[in-house]
């Protein structure tokens, strides 16, 4: 019996939406939880020195604590991105944190969410930026991913069970965070997607820029 890929119901990929909006609704309740009651293991949240390049005291803004909020999730390797975002590659180490994440922060910074830059702040920006760019991204690589896995398994409801467990795995708090992950698995999945279905010149484009977010495709 021959399979043929109709690459998931509309209901399917409704449920892996779900799937994922739930994931994150409940990762965040972790999160808040975790950190009202524990102190944070790592404390370079706060450390914001001004970029090598240029000095400058930081402007009053309207909402501190809400700055604040955003600021305190900005932990382990989400600080170099968002210093890279902000003042480029000033040290030797900051290389090992590829361009396309702090890019595509800068970006938005400085276009959608420019005018919230007198409320709470540029830093606090960035931060807001890479929160969204993550899980925006996150969306359309759990498609790509169930997309794939029809293809693969050719049977759309293990598609959908693999697409779930990939939305709730334990690894999944790296796809919110500002970390390189989510632009990766979106870039390698959906290239690795349109390289099976024949969109070869798609899968050119959005495998390069994988390696500009992570440089593990290169190894593979």
């Amino acid at each position: 019996m021959t399979f043929t890929p109709t690459f998931g119901s509309k209901r399917h990929q409704s449920l892996v939406l779900r799937s994922y909006t739930l994931s994150r609704l409940l990762l965040l309740a972790l999160t808040i939880v975790w950190r009202t009651l524990l102190t944070p293991y790592d404390t370079s949240a706060p450390l914001n020195p001004s970029c090598l390049s240029h000095h400058h005291d930081p402007p009053l803004i309207l909402f501190p604590s809400v700055a604040s909020a955003v600021e305190r999730g900005v932990v382990w390797d989400s600080v170099y991105f968002l210093r890279i975002a902000h003042c480029g590659y000033e040290y030797e180490l900051s290389y090992a944190f590829l361009p396309l994440l702090p890019l595509a922060i800068s970006f938005l910074s400085r276009t959608v969410f420019a005018p919230l830059v007198p409320l709470i702040g540029y830093r606090a920006v960035l931060g807001l930026s890479g929160y969204v760019i993550n899980n925006l991204t996150f969306v359309f690589a759990a498609i790509y991913f169930y997309k794939l896995s029809v293809i693969i398994l050719k049977d759309s409801d293990s598609a959908l069970w693999a697409s779930i467990l990939f939305c709730f795995n334990p690894a999944a708090v790296f796809y919110s965070a500002i970390y390189s992950e989510s632009l990766y698995a979106l870039f390698s999945i959906g290239g690795i997607y349109h390289l099976v279905t024949g969109g070869n010149s798609i899968a050119v484009l959005l495998l390069a820029l994988s390696t500009c977010a992570r440089s593990l495709f290169l190894v593979i």
